[in-house]
């Protein structure tokens, strides 16, 4: 199905197109024509609406004070948006490939120019294997055309990411559209790269959020993760109780 709406930019590098579309109330990013890569409401530019991106902030539930993030995939730059936003302190780095993808997130999607965003044009695998930067979070969230991007699926890539974290650090990965065979794959290197201490819960759209943390997971009575969730809710105006709720399902 094509999206709806008008497109406003076309442009394309050597990886293929990118396309802006407009609709009344939003912009959208995409790489085909039919799939959102992101989305924008023009009444709320530093809003996160893909519903998938808004569970992945639940890794925030388990970090006290987050100082510095780091995004695999800045897309139109809704992720680094919200962040930047809500988080007055915090320093974001995003990794993205594709230089034309960075430029129009700048350029249609309001990306700010701000010393509190370094943005890495490079390979996820390369800038994860070689960063010196420790994050207090790590969202990676890498597709192609295809489903889900091989290089998530490696255990170097995933040691790596470890690294990269601080001491009580979390990786938070998006799981979609994703083969049983890979699934399987996947769980079984977390799970042996990070010992086992994971959580993951189910969304509405079909993804599965994972997060896989460094070291022992954060002991959190369910009150205080639904105060946790609450609070997060009012800072970041995006459903934050409702993925407080689905962990603490989750766990039992």
């Amino acid at each position: 199905m094509d999206i709806k709406g008008t497109c406003i930019s076309s442009t394309a590098d050597e990886h293929g197109p990118i396309y802006v579309y407009q609709t009344r109330n939003s912009r959208i990013l995409s790489f085909d024509g039919k799939i959102y890569q992101s989305c924008m409401k023009i009444n709320d530019i530093n809003g996160l609406h893909l519903g998938y991106t808004q569970a992945m902030m639940a890794g925030l539930f388990f970090i006290p004070a987050v100082t510095t993030a780091t995004i695999m995939g800045l897309g139109a730059g809704s992720m680094a948006k919200i962040l930047l936003s809500s988080f007055v302190d915090l320093k974001v780095h995003a990794v993205e490939y594709r230089e034309a993808v960075a430029k129009a997130a700048k350029e249609y999607f309001y990306l700010p120019e701000t010393e509190r965003l370094a943005i890495h044009i490079d390979d996820a695998v390369n800038y994860i294997k070689n960063t010196d930067i420790k994050s207090d979070i790590i969202f990676s969230d890498l597709y192609n055309s295809q489903g889900m991007e091989p290089k998530q699926v490696q255990s170097s890539y995933l040691h790596n990411c470890k690294n990269a974290l601080n001491q009580q650090g979390v990786l938070v990965l998006n799981i979609w559209h994703t083969s049983a065979e890979l699934r399987q794959e996947l769980d079984e290197l977390l799970a042996l790269e990070f010992e086992n201490r994971l959580l993951s819960f189910d969304v509405e759209s079909g993804n599965t959020i994972v997060l896989a943390f460094k070291n022992d997971i954060p002991a959190i009575k369910s009150h205080d993760l639904l105060a946790k969730g609450k609070a997060l809710q009012e800072q970041m105006s995006i459903p934050m109780e409702r993925y407080a709720n689905l962990l603490c399902d989750a766990q039992g």
